[in-house]
Order: structure tokens, then C-alpha cells, then sequence
């Protein structure tokens, strides 16, 4: 494998000290940087739905907007009264929900203050005390439906479910104008006595993801126009009254409303909502703000007329990315160029969120973990086709500068032939997995990000899906193991020094099975005082998966047994004070977390 390095206005260098990498500056044809990217804002309503008009009517066809595919509701493209006896003692140590950064707290099927247990499951709210190990309050979320998702933000004594619903189909034969199969439910639940729900806000948008800093929760939706097309045959006549009726549509038509329970509905003001300076869209990324301790009220929006799938947040900033229109409208002739924009969100002084900056970069992100900022540095892994043999993967580097996010530096050359299965960036480190049939980890030095250098290569069988970071400063890997033509063979957990070049120093193996943690990051628990770390541990032959515990220290990791529920598969776990609590969506489940052993079984019933 070959890494090459690339700043402004820089040759190409050559990498000193990378296990099995070489190269010279004619190596391979230089990738040319992404155009740079930035938003202007609107002053005004008539020339926002002058752009939302003319967007959308380049977009029609005889059908409608007929040009895009459907956005995967993960955001990943590729690639019952009184106050809790348990209150009064004061809450107990506890872990948290496995977020990528400590200042951003993300939504959840369970949350815990260490006071008590919340979790979502079954259209219902439930409060568990972890002191006397029952479940104290049920409450019945409203509207929900069998296909709905919910998870949950926890603050104080109020919990924000957050529901992904899919609204069924009106009896009429035809979707309502602008019907995407999917919608967005907000409910406040009061939690100082027995649970009672505070407000609710619906609306027609989808619901993404959503950050959480103190109080205030930040929730980003995404929209396509509300207009009914009088079209539907495959003909020119067609897609002509469809784009006469864009051009009478009003604004509301690309504006979501955010309706609360009693009435009140919100839309986000004009002078809020900005486009890309390249192009003008016709679809909406709409980022909402409360404080969940004042309830849901004006929800403070702002806009971009552009579409995202994926959402990563710090607590001081928020970025949305997504690919540009251009990227699906695929020619033989002319193959679209893999493209991911960045919409930045200064989250600083509370309130309403400003738009900050936009940039773009070459390829396709993984997920949120593929983006990390350093110091104002906004780091992206990017892989450039998603299964072609000509892919390779890059990292790039962005700083602001006004309202653009340019390129400083960037490495290219990582993976050829492959694609990333799993970043992490550590403060000025960083770590990629690509995978074929092997599985190269990538260690690289961005402490100066106009010229970020790889350390190190390592290649073993198989490939970790996540990276975590240890309590001794190793890295341990969730994932796959594989023989040596790339077939996978089952579960496997590796520990990694990454002090120079890396090497693996630990590993354990379970064939047959897999993890849900290779693609929901929030069923990992690793427990730095004690290296207990648990994951849910499943198998091909449908049996409903256990959580493994195993035990993690700076040179080995070793089982220490299973949990298994009397019903369900586990996909959660979380420490109280000295119980060990697992989840599924048929009940709860404690043990000791020393010895396994069963404490208590609490259905859902």
C-alpha cells in the first residue's frame, strides 16, 4: 500500500517509517481536490422561493421528483408516583451512553443518571429504580405504531423520545403530496413523580439524529417539497404540468411545520434558511433547538435548502453532510464524481445555532465516527468508490476560513481496492480500517494537519467495524475474523498498541457469531476502571444474542462469561453502582457485574 500526502500548493511527499509503504511523486495520477464549497444566506422570502422553485422544477419528471433515492433512516450511505425511592440516596456511579464525544450526549433506547433506569421499548416509557431492581412507572407513548423507532435524551428530571415514525398510507390511492414514508414525533416526559408527558411536537419532516449539551438538545430533521404533481405518465406533456404546478406551489410547500399539541405550528423564518453558493436545492436540512428544561416551544430553526444523511456533534459545533444531486444523476458517458458536503453549525452562546461554514470533500463517509474536530480542525475519512476496484480511501483536513471549509492537507493512497470499515481520531491521532481480504489499520499523525503523516500499517485476517479507545491507551477493535481469502468466520475482539506502529497484542474470537456493535456503536460498554466491556454477541442460525462480557487490560483480553435473557435478544447493557444491567425489548436484566450472576428479570409486560 502506498500513502501520499497532499497540502495546497504542495508536491507530493514521500512517507518515512510506514510498514509495507512506498511511493514516489509519479507513482499515480494526483487526486484533484473537492471544489470548494459555502452558503449564502437569504434576506428575504420572495428569493428563497424563487431558488426553492427553480431547484425543484430542474429535479421533475413525469412522475414527480423521481431523482433521488430514499434516505436510510440511520444516516449511513455505504458503503408509573411519587418521587424514586433511589433518589433520595443520591445517584450511583454509572456509564453512560457510548457517544463519540464526551461533550455531546446522543438519543438512546436507555438512558440512567445513576438515580434511574429509562428505557423505550414497545411504545412505552419505562422507569426502573437500579436500587430496588423494579420497574416503578409505565407510561404509554402517544401515537406510536409497530414500525415506529424511539430513543430517548435524558436531562434532570425530563426525557426528550425522539420517534422516527412511518405514518400509514392514506385510504385514498395516492400518497398526500410530498409523503416520504417517514415522519417525526417529539415528547416531553416530566420524570419527578410519576411520568407525565409535558408537550408533544409533530411534523412531516424525517427525523435524523440529535446532540444533547446540558439542557439543550439539538435536533436535525431533513425534508423534501409538499406539492401534489397532476403528472404520473412517462411523457414530456407530463413533466411539464408538473413543473407548472412547482412554479405555483407557496413556500410552506418546502418549509416544514412544527405543530405542537396544542396548536401553535412554527416554520423556519426565511432570513434563517441559507443554500450552497453552487447550487440551489430543493430539499431541506432543518436543525431545531430546545431546552429541555423550559419545554418545546419555539423551536429556533435553521435551514439549508440541501440534504444530509449523517450528524456529528461536539457540543461546541454540529456538522451535517450529504452528497450533492449531481452524485445520482449516474451517465455511463460521464460517471458522477463521488462528492460529500459539510454543513457547519456554531452551537457557541446557547440558542438558536448559526451557520457557520460549508466545504466539500472527494468520496463517500462511512458514518459520524469518520469525522472528528481537533483544535478547529475538522478531520474526514473518505473512500472514493464504494465497491470498484480503483477505490481508495483518504483523510482529509479542513479549516475555516469565513464561511468556507477549505482543504489544508489531506493523505491519499490508504486501502486501495477497499473501503473503510471503521475511523477513530484521538486528539492529534488517527486510525482507519480498510478490508478486502485482509485487514490493513492505519495509524497516521495529524498533529500537523497541512501535512498529515502515516505511522504505521498493520495487516491481520479479518477487520474491526469500531474503535475504541482504552484506559491504557491501546485501541481495541470490534469485528470480523476472516480466513485469508476474506471470508468471514465470526465475532472477533482485537487489542491494538498503537504507541508506534501498531501492533496486536490481544484478541478473542468467537466463531459463528457477530455484533450489533459493528453498526450501532451505542451497544459497546467498556468500563475504564475495571476493563469490563460488554457486547451483545448473536449468531447466524437466528439464536437471540447474549452479552458477552470480557475483561480488557493494557496487554490481554480474556472472557469473563455471558448474560443470557429469559426472553430476547440483548442490544443494550450499562454499570449502576455494582450491577451489571442488559436490555432487550422483552425486559431488563441484572447481575452482579463481578460474577454474572442473576440478580433480577424485569419483563415488559
Amino acid at each position: 500500500m502506498r500513502g501520499r500526502i497532499f497540502a495546497p500548493a504542495a508536491t507530493v511527499l514521500l512517507l518515512a517509517g510506514a510498514a509495507g509503504c512506498t511511493g514516489t511523486s509519479g507513482s499515480a495520477a494526483r487526486p484533484s481536490a473537492a471544489p470548494a464549497a459555502r452558503l449564502v444566506a437569504y434576506g428575504g422570502c420572495d428569493a428563497l422561493l424563487q431558488d426553492l422553485r427553480g431547484a425543484t422544477a430542474d429535479r421533475v419528471g413525469p412522475t414527480g421528483l423521481d431523482d433521488m433515492p430514499p434516505m436510510p433512516g440511520d444516516g449511513m450511505w455505504a458503503l408509573e408516583k411519587g418521587r424514586l425511592p433511589a433518589e433520595a440516596a443520591g445517584p450511583q456511579r454509572h456509564s453512560t451512553t457510548n457517544s463519540h464525544e464526551p461533550g455531546a450526549d446522543e438519543p438512546d433506547s436507555v438512558k440512567t443518571d445513576g438515580r434511574r433506569i429509562v428505557t423505550v421499548a414497545g411504545q412505552r416509557l419505562r422507569v426502573i429504580d437500579p436500587a430496588t431492581r423494579k420497574i416503578t412507572h409505565t407510561l404509554k407513548l402517544p401515537g406510536s405504531g409497530r414500525f415506529d423507532h424511539d430513543e430517548l435524551l435524558l436531562s434532570g428530571d425530563r426525557a426528550l423520545v425522539l420517534t422516527d415514525r412511518t405514518p400509514p398510507l392514506p385510504a385514498r390511492r395516492e400518497p398526500p403530496p410530498g409523503y416520504t414514508g417517514r415522519a417525526m414525533r417529539l415528547t416531553l416526559v416530566d420524570l419527578s413523580a410519576a411520568p407525565r408527558i409535558v408537550a408533544t411536537m409533530t411534523s412531516d419532516a424525517q427525523y435524523l439524529d440529535a446532540r444533547q449539551s446540558g439542557s439543550t438538545a439539538r435536533v436535525v430533521v431533513r425534508s423534501e417539497p409538499k406539492i401534489d404533481f397532476p403528472g404520473g405518465t412517462d411523457s414530456g406533456d407530463a413533466t411539464e404540468e408538473n413543473r407548472v404546478e412547482v412554479w405555483k406551489a407557496p413556500l410552506d410547500a418546502w418549509l416544514p411545520a412544527f405543530r405542537l399539541d396544542g396548536g401553535t405550528s412554527y416554520r423556519t423564518p426565511c432570513d434563517q434558511v441559507s443554500r450552497p453558493a453552487s447550487i440551489k436545492g430543493s430539499s431541506m436540512l432543518t436543525v431545531l433547538t430546545f431546552d429541555l428544561g423550559k419545554g418545546l416551544g419555539d423551536p429556533q430553526a435553521i435551514a439549508v435548502t440541501a440534504d444530509g444523511s449523517t450528524v456529528y456533534g461536539n457540543g461546541k459545533s454540529l456538522y451535517v453532510t450529504g452528497m450533492p444531486p449531481q452524485v445520482f444523476r449516474w451517465s455511463a458517458k460521464n460517471p458522477p464524481r463521488a462528492l460529500t458536503d459539510i454543513y457547519k453549525f456554531d452551537l457557541s452562546g446557547g440558542g438558536r445555532p448559526r451557520y457557520a461554514a460549508s466545504g466539500s470533500v472527494n468520496g463517500f463517509l462511512l458514518d459520524q465516527y469518520s469525522m472528528s474536530e481537533h483544535d478547529g480542525i475538522l478531520r474526514l475519512a473518505t473512500t472514493t468508490d464504494r465497491n470498484g476496484a480503483e477505490s481508495q480511501s483518504s483523510v482529509h483536513a479542513l479549516a475555516q476560513h469565513g464561511a468556507r471549509l477549505d482543504q489544508i492537507g489531506r493523505i491519499d493512497g490508504l486501502g486501495k481496492g477497499e473501503r473503510i470499515h471503521s475511523v477513530r481520531f484521538i486528539g492529534p491521532k488517527g486510525y482507519v480500517v480498510t478490508f478486502r481480504r485482509t485487514d490493513p489499520l492505519y495509524a497516521l499523525d495529524l498533529a500537523d494537519p497541512r501535512r498529515p503523516r502515516l505511522t504505521g500499517e498493520l495487516k491481520i485476517t479479518g477487520y474491526s467495524a469500531y474503535l475504541h479507545p482504552t484506559a491504557d491507551g491501546r485501541l481495541l477493535g470490534v469485528g470480523r475474523d476472516a480466513d485469508t481469502s476474506g471470508r468471514t468466520t465470526g465475532l472477533q475482539v482485537s487489542l491494538f498498541d498503537v504507541s508506534g506502529t501498531p501492533r496486536r497484542v490481544g484478541a478473542y474470537t468467537l466463531p459463528g457469531a457477530t455484533s450489533q456493535v459493528e453498526f450501532d456503536p451505542h451497544a459497546f460498554l467498556y468500563r475504564p476502571e475495571t476493563g469490563l466491556t460488554v457486547v451483545p454477541a448473536g449468531r447466524a442460525d437466528g439464536t437471540a444474542a447474549e452479552a458477552l462480557a470480557l475483561k480488557v487490560t493494557g496487554t490481554s483480553i480474556s472472557r469473563v462469561g455471558t448474560v443470557r435473557q429469559p426472553e430476547g435478544g440483548i442490544v443494550r447493557s450499562l454499570v449502576v453502582g455494582g450491577t451489571l444491567w442488559t436490555f432487550s425489548g422483552d425486559g431488563a436484566y441484572a447481575a452482579d457485574a463481578s460474577t454474572l450472576e442473576k440478580a433480577a428479570w424485569l419483563p415488559y409486560r
